[in-house]
């Protein structure tokens, strides 16, 4: 089922991006338009980023997200060692499409207990973001991906249901390849957003946009199961 968790990944990433846009809204915004390359002599205020500058940082921001997906998998790994853990990998598996289905629901503004994965996460986040502010303001496509790769630090309760869903993959490339082809699914948003930030913003918010988007990666987890079921 390892090639159907993948198409989940890729697609949670992209029909979140209701979610990528409210919580990752102001980081994008902030990266487009500060100072550094493109900055007004006369004004002082920055000008919109060069678009490679927002290759580099989804680049660092999805490598982190591979990594931290590698290590999720191999701690998962163990799991996958004996034919006599097989209840283990199928206990995985279970929890993996009931997070996709409790992520999808967070999506469509229906239940917020992801929120609790994205809580556990902000203690790193208060160690990393100092980092992140030496870097900027953003002057070479380096910066651009070092940038990117503390961005992908952000607590973030898609980052981190996937992460659980990585816990099953059985190793730490496999866990490396989910997380990566969630990243693919992420990029169309972020870099749009880069370029169409408050009408994009505006049109995630929709109400409709939300419950859609959010019901259809709940429908993946339901359908993961009755996989098992079968």
């Amino acid at each position: 089922m390892l090639e159907t968790t993948f198409l989940a990944a890729f697609l949670t990433g992209l029909l979140g991006g209701t979610h990528c846009v409210g919580m990752c809204g102001g980081i994008v915004a902030a990266m487009s338009f500060q100072g550094g390359v493109g900055v007004d002599e006369a004004t002082g205020k920055g000008g919109r980023q060069p678009f490679r500058f927002h290759i580099g940082y989804s680049v660092g921001r999805i490598a982190s997200y591979s990594v931290l997906g590698a290590l999720a998998g191999l701690l998962g790994s163990a799991a996958f060692l004996s034919d006599s853990l097989y209840p283990l990998q199928r206990g995985l598996f279970v929890l993996a499409q009931v997070i996709l289905i409790l992520l999808g629901l967070y999506l469509a503004g229906l239940n917020q207990s992801i929120r609790v994965l994205e809580l556990a996460g902000s203690a790193v986040w208060k160690r990393v973001q100092p980092l992140l502010a030496k870097v900027m303001p953003v002057r070479n496509l380096g910066q651009a991906v070092a940038a990117g790769a503390l961005w992908g630090w952000l607590p973030c309760g898609l980052v981190y249901s996937v992460l659980v869903m990585a816990l099953s993959a059985g190793s730490a490339m496999h866990g490396a390849a989910l997380l990566l082809a969630f990243g693919l699914g992420t990029l169309p948003n972020l870099l749009l957003m880069g370029w169409a930030a408050e009408s994009l913003r505006n049109f995630a918010r929709t109400t409709w946009v939300k419950r859609g988007a959010g019901l259809l990666v709940a429908a993946m987890g339901v359908w993961g199961l009755f996989q098992l079921v079968r």
